[in-house]
């Protein structure tokens, strides 16, 4: 596992497209117990190094219930980026992230993680890449269908302050789906 995490991190495969070029950001252990599949890093962890550490990062803590001591410990989440480098500023928020990544890169890793019993999938691209056609037709069908992707993945929304539109529009989320998500949480990492 630790020469695979070098390899990623000195991964240069799509410098050309990256506008502040590649710094990929992962953290992975072979005694994970739970996988964060989210989009790309944001320009703040490109800056920084450090992985969720912006208001986004803050919520999921809160959604997932752990203290930064739990949520950045390897043995406990896993921190996989369908793209692992920031793939640059679009019109309403961060490009796509990099195709190249999540082919070339995830099932290495997941062959290196033995104790690993939930993949929780934060926003489209995640959910896209790992339910396939099981996915709804919308981020908030799959996300309210989360039950039906138990135990192996759980479905969020992504936390950025952006998305505050969706969470006032489905305010079922926080009493429905946290408490769920919070207890599958406590439960894998006893």
């Amino acid at each position: 596992m630790r020469d695979l995490l070098l390899d990623i991190r000195a991964c240069n495969y799509c410098e050309k497209y990256l506008p502040l070029g590649p710094k990929p950001i992962v953290s992975a252990h072979p005694e994970t117990k739970i996988a964060l599949v989210s989009q790309a890093p944001g320009s703040i962890a490109h800056l920084s190094g450090i992985p969720w550490d912006d208001p986004g990062g803050r919520e999921l803590k809160r959604w997932l219930d752990v203290s930064d001591d739990i949520f950045y410990n390897p043995k406990n989440f896993a921190i996989i980026p369908i793209g692992f480098c920031y793939p640059g500023k679009g019109k309403s928020g961060d490009l796509p992230p990099r195709p190249e990544c999540a082919p070339l890169w995830h099932q290495p890793l997941f062959d290196h993680m033995a104790a690993l019993e939930l993949m929780i999938l934060i926003g489209q691209y995640a959910q896209k890449y790992y339910l396939e056609k099981d996915a709804k037709n919308t981020l908030t069908a799959t996300v309210k269908a989360y039950h039906e992707y138990l135990p192996k993945y759980f479905p969020l929304p992504h936390p950025s302050p952006r998305n505050r539109f969706w969470r006032t529009k489905n305010i079922w989320f926080d009493h429905e789906v946290l408490p769920i998500l919070q207890q599958k949480v406590k439960e894998v990492l006893v």
